[in-house]
């Protein structure tokens, strides 16, 4: 995957040092003392001991020389790390396909969204909707969905993208009231992906163009965060209809294979319904401003 920090090796042999760099002394009840230490988090032979592994093993396993861990191993390295349960299943995922040598024929998933689809997208309205690819193009929406990332549809059907669109969109900035945490979000997906697919050529499209065009990209992808996001609230700052705070809820779509919808939601009869109410009507209500079923 270009941009990467560590080049050769493995991708579980990265991950791991990502996360090793992550995790402080004090956090795992380790004496660091007084001498400077040169290393982030971590030192190979501390996580070494912590999981019961010798020095020279997990070297080997973080530069890509050793491929086989052992489950028992896996798991000791998932507690040692402080690892979550998204954590840990990516681990899993890696150590698999590490072990397998040979990677995976690449293969880009359909971007065709199915009729049925779209009108699920119709009848969600008022409720902003959207249909992503695995790597967060636009695949389809209903006008408020689309209308909802102000700006994106002064961008070309295929640029439409909400990961480009969080990092280089100059309204994105002010739109997301957390525009952090959405940054996080967006990367821990991509990095997810890149875990077990990371030759995808779709992906390593997107994430050049990133990390050329955005410092906070490139600071965040090394860090391997794989945290999925899939509900919650989120409150935006449109110029057109003022704040408005929404739950939302990720699904992927079965028969689909990468396509993912995301649903906005609000309690009927309060200042947010009513602003999505608003955002649905001002919307463009024209086919050119659905993205649906574009190509590169």
């Amino acid at each position: 995957m270009a941009g990467d920090r560590h080049q050769g090796g493995t991708e579980l042999g990265r991950f791991l040092r990502a996360r090793r760099e992550e995790v402080t002394p004090d956090q795992v009840g380790l004496t660091t003392g007084a001498g400077l230490r040169r290393t982030p988090g971590l030192r190979r032979e501390e996580l070494a001991t912590l999981a019961g592994v010798s020095v020279d093993y997990y070297t080997r396993l973080e530069r890509g020389r050793e491929t086989r861990p052992s489950p028992a191993v896996v798991d000791a390295l998932a507690r040692a790390l402080r690892l979550g349960e998204p954590e840990y299943q990516h681990l899993l995922d890696l150590a698999v396909r590490a072990a397998r040598h040979i990677p995976d024929p690449a293969v880009v998933p359909s971007r065709t969204v199915k009729p049925g689809v779209k009108q699920l997208l119709e009848a969600l309205r008022p409720h902003p909707a959207v249909v992503q690819s695995r790597t967060m193009d636009i695949l389809a929406a209903n006008p408020a969905g689309f209308h909802l990332y102000a700006g994106m549809q002064d961008w070309p059907a295929k640029h439409r993208n909400l990961a480009r669109y969080t990092f280089l969109h100059p309204a994105a900035r002010t739109l997301f009231d957390n525009w952090n945490s959405q940054l996080r979000g967006c990367v821990a997906r991509l990095r997810a992906l890149a875990g077990t697919d990371p030759d995808a050529p779709d992906l390593a499209a997107l994430v050049g163009e990133l990390l050329l065009k955005s410092p906070e990209f490139a600071k965040l992808w090394e860090r391997y965060d794989v945290r999925p996001h899939t509900a919650g609230t989120k409150t935006f700052h449109h110029p057109e209809v003022g704040d408005l705070t929404l739950g939302y809820q990720g699904m992927l779509l079965e028969g689909a294979p990468g396509h993912r919808m995301s649903v906005y939601h609000a309690d009927p009869g309060t200042p947010d319904h009513d602003a999505m109410v608003l955002l649905d009507m001002a919307a463009p209500q024209t086919s050119e401003s659905r993205p649906a079923d574009q190509t590169r």
